[in-house]
Parts: C-alpha cells; sequence; structure tokens
C-alpha cells in the first residue's frame, strides 16, 4: 500500500483487491443504492400521492430531489474538500435519512416538499463516494473501484420494483419513504463503521454565500428546463423562476471574481476539466433523452400503423433491464480497463458504443430485438461514459479539490440529461400524430421520432470531439501509475 499525498505519517492506501476493499465498495455501492432509491422509487407512486395531497402538480413531485441535489451539491462537495469525505457523506446520508422520515410524516404538501429537499442531499452521495474512493486507494485500484460503486446500483435498479412493490401494497406510498429512511440509516452506519476517512483537506473556510447563490441558481435553471414544459414556458411562475435562477447565477460569478475563496475556483478548472465536461453534458444528455425515448415507444403497439412501435409492458420490462445490466457492465468493465489504459480512452470508448447504439435505434424504434440490442449498448456506454467521466475529471484535479470536481461531474450529467430530455420532449409534442392516443397520452409521429434519435446520434458526435482532444493530450503524457497521485492529460 502507497502513502496518499499530504498523508499523515502511517496512512496507507489500498493498492489491491482484498476483503476489506470488497467491504468498501459494498457499503459505499449501498450509499448510491439510496440515490436511485430517492430519485426514482417516488415515481411509482405519483398517483398515490397527488391523491394523498389532493393536488395536481405531478412536475414538482417529480423533480423535487433532483432540483435539490443540485442546490445541495455545491456546498456539500466544497465541504467535503475542507472537512473530509467521509465526516460528509455520513452528514449527506443522515440528511436524506431526515428527510425520507420527513416525507413519511409530512401532514400537508409544502412540509412533503420540504422532505423532498433534504432527501435530494442523496444525490450528493455518488460524488462524494468518488473523491473517497480516489484518496483511499492508489489510483490504478481507485478507477476500478469508481466503475464498481457508481454502476452497480442499476442492477439492484432491476429488482427494487418487484421488492418495493409489496411494500407499497402494505403501507401505501409511505412504505416508499420509510424504506429510503432505513437505507439511509443503514448507510451511514455502513460508511461510518467501515469506510476510513482521507487525511487530504484544502484549507481556507466555506463560502456560504456563493454556494448558495450557486445552489439557487443551478436550481432555478434546471427546474426551467425540467418543468417548463409541463406548466408552461412562458407562464409567469417559469418566467420568475428562470429570471431569478439566472441572476442568482449571474450574482455568484461576480461574487467569485471578487473574493480569495470561493466556492469553486473557476480560475482553478483547468482546460482538460472543462473539455471532460463538456463532453458529458453531450454524452449524458444523449443516452439519458434515449432511455426516455425508449420507455415512450415500448407503448406504442406496431399495429397502430405509426411507422414505429414495440407495444407492450413486457417489452418495457425487458428494454430497462437490458439497459441496467448494460449500465452495470460498462460502468465496473470501464473502471477496470481504465487503470490500464486510462480513463480519456474508457471515455471515447463509451461515447462511440453510444453513437453506433444512437443511430441503430433508427430502425430499432420498430424491431424489438434490435430494440433491446441498442438498448444493452446504451447502457454499456452510459456505465462506461459515467465512470469514466468522475475518474478523468477528478483525477485531473489535485487532490485537495478532487470533492468539488467530481461535484462538477455530477451536476454537469444532471444538466445534459435534463436539458436534452426536455428539447426531445418538445420535439415530439410538436410533431404529435392528430387524435392518436395510447393510455390517454398522445402519439407522436414517425417523423418525430427518427428526428428524435438522430439528434441523439448527433450529440453523440459532438461529444466525441472534446474526448478525442483529452485522448490525444494523454497521449503524450506517461501512464497513470500506482503511485501517481492523479492522472494528466
Amino acid at each position: 500500500m502507497t502513502p496518499p499525498p499530504n498523508a499523515s505519517p502511517g496512512e496507507v492506501r489500498q493498492h489491491r483487491w482484498s476483503k476489506r476493499l470488497v467491504l468498501w465498495a459494498a457499503v459505499l455501492t449501498l450509499a448510491n443504492v439510496l440515490a436511485d432509491v430517492v430519485i426514482g422509487s417516488p415515481m411509482t407512486v405519483i398517483p398515490r400521492l397527488l391523491d394523498h395531497f389532493d393536488t395536481d402538480n405531478a412536475a414538482w413531485l417529480n423533480g423535487s430531489a433532483m432540483l435539490a441535489g443540485a442546490i445541495w451539491s455545491p456546498l456539500l462537495a466544497k465541504s467535503a474538500d475542507v472537512y473530509g469525505k467521509r465526516r460528509v457523506l455520513i452528514s449527506t446520508l443522515l440528511l436524506a435519512c431526515a428527510g425520507s422520515l420527513l416525507c413519511l410524516a409530512a401532514p400537508a404538501f409544502w412540509i412533503f416538499l420540504l422532505g423532498r429537499f433534504f432527501q435530494g442531499a442523496a444525490f450528493a452521495a455518488v460524488f462524494l463516494s468518488v473523491a473517497l474512493v480516489l484518496q483511499i486507494c492508489t489510483p490504478q485500484v481507485a478507477m476500478a473501484v469508481v466503475g464498481l460503486v457508481t454502476s452497480s446500483s442499476s442492477v439492484v435498479g432491476i429488482i427494487e420494483p418487484f421488492l418495493m412493490m409489496p411494500v407499497i401494497e402494505h403501507f401505501g406510498h409511505r412504505g416508499v419513504f420509510a424504506a429510503a429512511a432505513v437505507l439511509a440509516a443503514a448507510a451511514a452506519l455502513g460508511v461510518r463503521l467501515a469506510i476510513p476517512e482521507s487525511s487530504i483537506r484544502s484549507a481556507g473556510r466555506i463560502d456560504v454565500g456563493g454556494a448558495l447563490l450557486l445552489g439557487a441558481g443551478m436550481g432555478g435553471v434546471l427546474a426551467y428546463i425540467s418543468l417548463g414544459g409541463e406548466l408552461g414556458w412562458l407562464s409567469p411562475s417559469m418566467a420568475l423562476l428562470l429570471g431569478g435562477g439566472m441572476l442568482a447565477l449571474s450574482c455568484w460569478a461576480f461574487r467569485t471574481l471578487r473574493i480569495d475563496e470561493p466556492i469553486i475556483d473557476i480560475g482553478a478548472i483547468t482546460r482538460p476539466i472543462l473539455l471532460t465536461l463538456l463532453a458529458l453534458v453531450l454524452a449524458a444528455g444523449s443516452f439519458r433523452s434515449l432511455l426516455a425515448l425508449v420507455g415512450l415507444i415500448a407503448h406504442v403497439p406496431p399495429e397502430l400503423g405509426a411507422g414505429y412501435g414495440l407495444g407492450s409492458r413486457e417489452a418495457i420490462a425487458t428494454l430497462f433491464a437490458t439497459a441496467n445490466l448494460g449500465i452495470a457492465a460498462g460502468g465496473i468493465g470501464s473502471g477496470w480497463l481504465a487503470g490500464r489504459i486510462g480513463p480519456a480512452k474508457t471515455l471515447l470508448g463509451g461515447i462511440a458504443v453510444g453513437t453506433v447504439a444512437a443511430f441503430a435505434m433508427l430502425p430499432g424504434v420498430s424491431v424489438l430485438p434490435l430494440a433491446v440490442a441498442c438498448g444493452g449498448m446504451l447502457g454499456l456506454a452510459a456505465g462506461a461514459i459515467g465512470a469514466s467521466g468522475y475518474n478523468l475529471a477528478a483525477g485531473l484535479a489535485v487532490p485537495e479539490r478532487q470533492g468539488t470536481t467530481a461535484g462538477l461531474v455530477s451536476v454537469f450529467v444532471a444538466l445534459g440529461s435534463a436539458t436534452f430530455t426536455v428539447t426531445g420532449a418538445v420535439l415530439l409534442r410538436a410533431t404529435q400524430i392528430p387524435g392518436a392516443v395510447i393510455g390517454g397520452a398522445p402519439v407522436s409521429s414517425a417523423t418525430g421520432v427518427h428526428l428524435y434519435v438522430a439528434l441523439a446520434g448527433g450529440l453523440f458526435v459532438l461529444a466525441a470531439v472534446p474526448a478525442i482532444i483529452l485522448v490525444r493530450g494523454a497521449g503524450r503524457t506517461a501512464p497513470p501509475s500506482k503511485t501517481s497521485s492523479r492522472l494528466t492529460a
């Protein structure tokens, strides 16, 4: 084992797989499963929640936790660099536990949304786990562990609905939040008992004002992107939300240039990190928008004559199970491979697989076996891109800023996902077939669906440009070694 940079005497990092490292990976995977449960599981009880709170505001129920995650991320990421990744990860999990309990007992809609705000802190568990792994393991081992902990939760996503449905049937919508609270408490306890803390810290203080401005700005813009289609792009509330978000971001940028220790030091974001974030925005937007499309076309029966359609609930289960397995395989495989050839190459490889899958979906929207194969390839690409993005961006940062940089990766992935998924939805609404309805939802034309797929494929092609630049830059440097403290490109 190798001492990390700035380590205290006697501190070592894991340099090979062992029982201890397997335990660490299992505990951190549990923490990341919580993020999936917090974001996804309440979607299965949306009708019950709407009825319970006597509201028709499904948009806020859908997007509240993800938006809260964007608001929490800058503060938690910087705090992790200053106070320690393990300590902040435990606090994050406890915040999510408290939010789950508040949602469980909420007597009113606004209290429920407050609970979702605290639950949204679980969004940070992913990048906090990544930053922690990079500092308690040597680089080659860390890349493999990052791939494992960021992707294994997708396997749980396959069986989660089957485990959650009996809970929902017995306890109603409260069962979802009770399960999330138990999971959060178990993950916090596991991290507290099993995971060591890194001694690497950045000096200074937390710019709370800057964190609040940045979080509010990102939350406002993401809320507008995510909810504008349902609540009205030009409605007063949405216009106020966008204006407020842009104003907060402007104030944050002005503040950042005037203080010595901003929440994100813009000057410290190097060109390779910027290229990585650009590739992630485009690639994440592409595969998330395509996975959203898969859920739509699976409901459309071929006999409708729309020019596409897969047409059964069995198709939906098969498509998403295949995609989830692909995510796990892509993340774990790319993490292992990145330790040998570098994460820039695995990022480009994931984008290349995604590009092939996207354009193969053009005929795949009406051929179930091909759609299933494309779904698996998209999952493979998503897992590889996610794990490689974390490994590359955080590895390019100095150790004292790895938490902040990993947090930026999460935010940019969320930004790309929200932006391009909504863009695709707008395109589908603009190309609806008059009078065609499936399950109460309008049906888009084949032209709209094919344009949607072509747009996603084009995004993958654009994402390949910064990825190629990163690979060329990495090729001019030495390959990662077991004793190097960070990657270079």
